[in-house]
């Protein structure tokens, strides 16, 4: 049998869309707006009907915006022609099966189209969960079956998964492959396991969330905004769990457990109590969130959700912060204090140490300056509220201390145990750490009550983002004191318990080792899996890129001690980043990790 070369590409161009869904329907508009023929069937007249207008709702409103003439629209919405019947497809070059993701209705529609299409024509099913290969096994001619996996919304979103079996014949896959381009697409080449690449690291990671929320370890709105404020990610797990469909969500991941027998992917009882109740997500109206009506993306109020302007209870009066440390993130923490107005005491292991910091936070300022986001008068106020100090003893007067020094808690309970002994009576006391327990530096003092986390991010003048962290023995006036500071300096503060890695960083480094995890099975190689996430997932950054930027050394430390506190196999640490670790391979800050850069 022939099948389409590289350079024949151009052969792929009468296309038939089974299944007129919105994805289908999607898929349709895009392959008609690049000027294929595109052949729309589904056994439901009205689906035929919805596809049709549509496209013509799209083409019109690209007319309004002067991005199509009306004749470019005529051209367009006469290249689709809608049909019920699967016999429509028999002249078609490629079929693209997008129905729902049911393998006995996907089987039957492939056996169907074998004794309809012509013997060239390539067929391939949209499926994200379902095998490709037993579709292509159970074929006539198995060569000429693929997965094309597009996201949606199809017109928009620029990934298209290209999925080979072991049985594809090449010519197919660059057929397809040369198709997407042409669509203005970028195509990533992978292997037929559930879920790919896109979908295989993001519905580990959604799972994570539905769990983490089911626990009751953080509400939804803490869990959603973290990852939206923390990570730069346009929707939170649980909005994204409701905008796929908890039903879909539960399919792909039984999916994927059944392949990987990794408990991280066994659905959360959750996604199944949900669905079996009918509450998938914004197609019912009611989901994670409530919703105005069904098909409606507008969350309305509940029983869950927090009353406005509550109040967590009289806090303690702050007016002078100590910060502890020289580094990054304490300039940015003692910058963002004394912009809000507060009097800092900015303290190092050296008063050289604590004038450097206080000189990077000028230079800082300076740039704020610069680029018309602050004003000169601003900057100079701001500076001028920071008094740096050599010694802790400085801390004596203040009513709150944050300590920023190294992520070791031998290191920070020294520290704790100081302060304990320095600070006045009713100081809140405060750790930035990521990763350690608060309640270990809690025990160095001899008061645990007034000991908190407070984890910002970096850059933290930037970031929106602080984890407020109460332990076992956190006190509820000290826990409003922090919401209410955090609120004074312009973040946004979400709740959650004294475990490892918190919201943010227990749900994004199994995400990170699962991604080093599919380069080590050579599944797929990093920029094809950074360009999946970026461009499927909606991440501002894809994971080999953040694990650089990290320091593959900071992200072994947080998943050894993920791995160590959940004792789950699924967490241990990739021994490629192990072996990059010990080679001195550390990312962006050593000139190369899991990619080179340049020497400044």
């Amino acid at each position: 049998m022939d099948l389409p070369s590289t350079s024949s590409q151009s052969t792929l161009q009468t296309i038939a869309v089974v299944g007129l869904g919105t994805m289908g329907t999607g898929i349709a508009e895009v392959l008609a707006r690049a000027g294929r023929e595109v052949v729309g069937i589904d056994v439901s007249e009205s689906a035929t009907r919805r596809a049709t207008a549509s496209l013509a709702a799209a083409t019109a409103r690209s007319v309004a915006r002067g991005r199509l003439t009306e004749e470019e629209r005529e051209g367009v919405l006469a290249r689709l022609r809608t049909y019920t019947e699967l016999d429509a497809a028999a002249g078609a070059d490629l079929v693209i099966e997008v129905v729902p993701e049911d393998y006995e209705l996907k089987h039957r529609i492939f056996t169907e189209l074998d004794a309809i299409v012509r013997p060239d024509a390539i067929l391939a099913t949209g499926t994200n969960a379902l095998s490709v290969t037993r579709l292509a096994a159970e074929s006539l001619r198995p060569e000429r079956v693929l997965g094309l996996h597009f996201f949606n919304p199809a017109p928009a979103m620029k990934l298209v998964e290209v999925v080979s079996s072991v049985l594809t014949a090449p010519p197919a896959v660059e057929a397809v492959t040369a198709l997407a381009r042409d669509l203005g697409k970028q195509p990533v080449s992978v292997g037929d396991r559930p879920g790919f690449v896109a979908d295989g690291l993001l519905f580990g990671y959604l799972n994570q969330a539905a769990a983490m929320y089911e626990s009751k370890y953080a509400s939804r709105e803490d869990i959603d905004a973290a990852m939206r404020l923390g990570c730069g990610l346009p929707m939170g797990p649980l909005a994204l769990l409701d905008l796929i469909g908890v039903d879909t969500a539960r399919t792909v991941l039984e999916a994927m457990y059944a392949s990987s027998g990794d408990r991280l992917h066994a659905p959360a009882p959750i996604l199944g109590h949900l669905a079996e109740a009918g509450l998938t997500g914004q197609k019912s109206g009611r989901g994670f969130y409530t919703y105005a009506e069904p098909g409606s993306s507008e969350i309305v109020r509940d029983a869950q959700t927090p009353l406005e302007g509550a109040r967590l209870g009289e806090g303690r009066p702050v007016s002078s912060v100590g910060v502890a440390g020289s580094g990054t993130m304490a300039s940015g923490i003692a910058q963002v204090f004394a912009q809000a107005g507060y009097a800092v005491v900015l303290a190092a292991r050296s008063q050289e140490k604590a004038e450097a910091a206080k000189a990077a936070i000028g230079k800082s300022l300076g740039r704020a300056v610069s680029k018309g986001r602050l004003t000169e008068e601003a900057a100079a106020q701001t500076l001028a509220r920071i008094t740096p100090a050599g010694s802790l003893e400085a801390f004596a007067e203040v009513d709150l201390a944050v300590e920023a020094v190294a992520e070791d808690l031998a290191v920070k309970q020294e520290l704790f145990a100081t302060l304990d002994k320095i600070c006045k009576p009713g100081a809140v006391l405060a750790t930035t750490t990521s990763s350690l327990p608060v309640i270990a530096c809690a025990r160095a003092t001899s008061r645990p009550q007034d000991v908190i986390g407070m984890h910002f991010f970096n850059p933290a003048p930037a970031m929106k983002l602080v984890e407020v962290v109460r332990t076992v023995l956190t006190s509820d006036d000290v826990h409003a004191t922090v919401r209410a500071v955090c609120t004074k300096v312009r973040k946004h503060p979400v709740d959650c318990g004294d475990r490892a890695g918190f919201i943010v960083n227990a749900l994004l480094f199994p995400y990170l080792n699962n991604a080093i995890k599919m380069v080590e099975q050579h599944y797929a190689g990093i920029d094809d899996i950074d360009a999946a996430m970026k461009l499927g997932g909606g991440y501002p950054m894809g994971p080999f890129e953040l694990l650089d930027v990290v320091g593959l050394d900071v992200s072994l430390a947080i998943e050894k001690v993920l791995h160590k506190e959940f004792r789950e196999p699924g967490l241990a640490p990739s021994p490629l980043l192990e072996h990059l670790v010990a080679a001195g391979c550390l990312g962006r800050k050593t000139g190369r990790g899991f990619r080179e850069y340049a020497r400044r």
